[in-house]
């Protein structure tokens, strides 16, 4: 991905989401021809030369200082995923050296990590790689997430589900949720800051594109360029087989492991979500000793 052209494009959104009146500034009598803020109100409230400002929008700007960023985003009323988006475009890494990009390479999830989410039998929990690629899940994520897929589906890279992917392209994944749409759009926010991060990641880029073609609505997303992590929260699904579930998950980082996060999902004690899950659990275990056999 082109950080440059990543980073007017961001800055352009974000100039374009501000009225003018927000910021104290008086509706010049003409009528504007751009939408949102222009490049010189920005760079006169931020306290930034117009030219300098142009220069880093157009991606020609080298060596911007923190200050200088800090006070665009400020301007911008950026919240702190979006200033740490602003500053990953705007430096990113080994820009006075650039080089090929990696071809993609196969993630896989460590032995400890399969243990220890085969362990937690009574907690569904997959391990994801920095895309949304399934890399391994327990037999209660499998079936709480995907049962209409192969269980073995991480363990094959060519084919593995990717829960970003499945969102857009898997109307049965999709189904899942009580608010697809708010979810759509968190996935492509947490998308959106990692391909900031990691703009040599074709394997990313790929997926994206991907995406872009075969769905118009995360096209639309897209190209808002949103940008939101999310470490926990709630998930409110209706799973096909036992109804209503309101789980509280925790996105963990994998020590060690670049980008590979850990989800694990909760219910309340003594919730009818608690017994929906438990009733969940003992449906899948006959499929999971079938296929042992």
């Amino acid at each position: 991905m082109d950080t440059r052209s990543e980073l007017g494009e961001f800055l352009r959104s974000r100039r374009a989401a501000l009225r003018p009146e927000e910021l104290g500034l008086t509706p010049h009598p003409t009528r504007r021809r751009v939408t949102g803020l222009r490049r010189e109100e920005l760079a006169t409230l931020a306290g930034v030369s117009i030219t300098h400002y142009t220069r880093l929008e157009q991606g020609r700007a080298k060596g911007v200082s923190d200050s200088v960023l800090y006070a665009i985003a400020r301007t911008l009323r950026l919240g702190a995923d979006e200033t740490a988006h602003l500053l990953a475009l705007a430096r990113p890494a080994d820009a006075s050296a650039p080089r090929p990009p990696a071809p993609p390479r196969a993630e896989h999830a460590s032995t400890s990590a399969r243990r220890l989410i085969a362990a937690m039998t009574d907690v569904p929990a997959l391990v994801l790689d920095r895309r949304g690629d399934v890399l391994t899940w327990n037999r209660l994520g499998h079936a709480l997430l995907a049962g209409q897929l192969a269980p073995d589906g991480p363990d094959r890279p060519g084919a593995r589900p990717n829960l970003v992917r499945m969102l857009f392209l898997d109307e049965r994944y999709r189904a899942l949720y009580d608010d697809p749409d708010s979810e759509a759009e968190l996935a492509v926010a947490s998308l959106r800051l990692v391909a900031g991060r990691h703009p040599d990641d074709r394997a990313l880029a790929a997926l994206v594109g991907e995406l872009s073609i075969q769905s118009a609505e995360f096209a639309a997303l897209w190209s808002r360029h949103p940008v939101r992590t999310c470490t926990s929260g709630t998930k409110r699904l209706h799973h096909p087989m036992v109804g209503a579930l309101e789980l509280a998950f925790e996105n963990l980082c994998m020590p060690g492991a670049a980008g590979q996060r850990l989800i694990a999902y909760t219910t309340a004690p003594d919730s009818p979500s608690e017994a929906a899950l438990r009733l969940l659990s003992s449906l899948a275990a006959p499929a999971a000793t079938a296929d042992r056999t």
